[in-house]
């Protein structure tokens, strides 16, 4: 048996056992959380604002805060970092994570305390090693590194300087230090802001070293791969790094590159492990291989609450606790943190397939979107670019759609738009333009993914004839009442209905 294995095994027993008593006490372990991290921001401007050091209850604690979304933090978030201190969590923060997402601000800057530093994604990353060798515990992962593509940071120069970055970037660059000795590349690598050379040192840094493990977001892995075979001439990854067995993988959808990673990772020696990490804390770990679904983690300082999915925007929202959801239902998560964020809409929804122990699948987001390569694409988004691009065309929409263009083993991923023009512009490739520049223009991270073609190629506008909209939804049977067309989809399902109506004889 590897000794390094064998040694981890004894130091988590204690861990593995709190694991164990999360699962069975949930509820126990959710209050006392709760109870915790309100006791923690008592004394903070927010803590004050809602008298915190009164509450006792769950019902206490709901009856006084109310549930918010991101803009309603915004004030308090754009004080910290301008250098405030003590105002939704003890002390100063001067980490935050940067992503998009928002329908009125092009990137969202959330607070990372220390505390939720250490005791939510750092602690979930020695979890998700304590899971990974209790299911493989003939693992010779550490006998190698663990290949790291992280994002980039910046100094923000209000205030008190705070720094903000992708939460990869934050994560890297707060590690311990033991961290780079078994991370590749180095820090100064990892961090570097241009991907394109980034990918270009990575992958001469690593060629030649033994790589056992990766983790991250699975498309701009799939870009790394095709870099690093390119640059080899290989055809399979497992000759570049023959010891290579085990991808932990999140922030998309794994399921569109399950078979492309097959064929570049051919073999049964390969393992991919979910995690459900986002900038506001980390909350899931498949935590059995031969389920698909992810373990809720119930003890990194977060508090949960789930609103039915249809009630989200409804005047009256009952928000439910671990204790009352249901398996089938499908939920937006509300979170309470360690990190300052009190009873924050996140946006995500997830569906539970088990109560016993809580687990659950990523369902999508509270709104349509396409989120495929890490761009977070809303239909708000979508809905300004048209705009600018009818705008700036004198092109007039009656209907849209847009989905996603998978990665192939050669193609690059991109987006395809299905519009039904009242007025056709001119031309296709000027619309096209317009609308992929004012996307670039009001989505950080969308423009990220489209920097230089690297990850994410020019859109794809393909006009279809008129009528095809009324057709589709009649072959539904939802012509006329309430029914939308679904403007924005994470999966090609609607692209391909309308295709087919579109090419059918009238």
């Amino acid at each position: 048996m590897p000794i390094i294995p064998s040694v981890i095994r004894r130091v988590n027993t204690k861990r593995i056992h709190q694991i164990e008593h999360f699962k069975r006490y949930p509820v126990e372990t959710q209050l006392k959380t709760l109870l915790s991290i309100i006791e923690a921001a008592a004394s903070t401007e927010w803590g004050k604002k809602y008298e915190y050091s009164s509450i006792r209850s769950v019902s206490e604690y709901q009856s006084r805060v109310p549930v918010r979304p991101y803009e309603e933090f915004l004030p308090f978030i754009e004080r910290l970092r301008n250098g405030e201190s003590n105002l939704i969590w003890p002390g100063e923060t001067k980490w935050f994570a940067k992503s998009s997402g928002t329908t009125s601000s092009k990137s969202k800057f959330i607070p990372i305390s220390r505390e939720s530093l250490w005791g939510c994604h750092y602690q979930a990353a020695k979890d998700i090693l304590t899971i990974y060798v209790l299911n493989y515990p003939d693992t010779r992962v550490f006998s190698g590194k663990a290949l790291t593509l992280g994002g980039s940071n910046k100094i923000n120069q209000a205030g008190n300087k705070s720094i903000y970055g992708d939460l990869s970037a934050v994560l890297i660059w707060n590690a311990p230090f033991y961290a780079e000795l078994v991370r590749t590349p180095r820090q100064k690598i990892a961090l570097i802001e241009d991907f394109e050379e980034k990918l270009e040192l990575i992958t001469k840094k690593t060629v030649t070293q033994n790589v056992t493990s990766f983790s991250g977001v699975p498309s701009w892995y799939l870009t790394l791969i095709k870099h690093v075979l390119a640059h080899t001439g290989k055809s399979s990854l497992l000759d570049v790094w023959p010891n290579l067995e085990v991808f932990f993988h999140g922030g998309i959808s794994f399921t569109p590159y399950r078979e492309i990673y097959k064929k570049l990772i051919p073999g049964n020696q390969m393992h991919y492990m979910e995690t459900y990490n986002a900038s506001e804390g980390f909350f899931g770990i498949q935590d059995d291989p031969s389920r698909a679904d992810m373990l809720l983690m119930l003890d990194y300082g977060i508090f949960y609450e789930f609103i039915p999915s249809d009630q989200v925007n409804s005047d009256s929202v009952h928000a439910l606790t671990v204790g009352e959801v249901e398996t089938g239902v499908n939920y937006a998560i509300v979170i309470s943190s360690n990190g300052g964020l009190w009873r924050y809409l996140i946006g995500d929804t997830i569906v539970f397939t088990s109560t016993d122990p809580y687990r659950f699948r990523i369902s999508g987001r509270t709104k349509h979107f396409i989120n495929a390569f890490g761009e977070e694409l809303i239909v708000d988004n979508a809905d300004k670019a048209l705009e600018a691009a009818c705008r700036g065309t004198g092109a007039i929409i009656s209907e849209y759609t847009a989905g996603p263009v998978y990665m192939g083993e050669v193609s690059k991923g991109t987006h395809e738009w299905l519009i039904e023009f009242e007025k056709a512009p001119d031309s296709i490739e000027e619309f096209t333009d317009l609308l992929d520049n004012t996307l670039k223009s009001i989505n950080s991270d969308y423009e990220a993914k489209r920097h230089k073609d690297i990850n994410l190629v020019r859109p794809v506008v393909r006009q279809v004839p008129t009528g095809t909209f009324t057709r589709w939804f009649r072959s539904k049977n939802k012509l006329g009442g309430q029914n939308k067309v679904p403007r924005l989809s994470n999966t090609r399902e609607f692209i391909e209905e309308l295709y087919k109506v579109a090419h059918s004889k009238l």
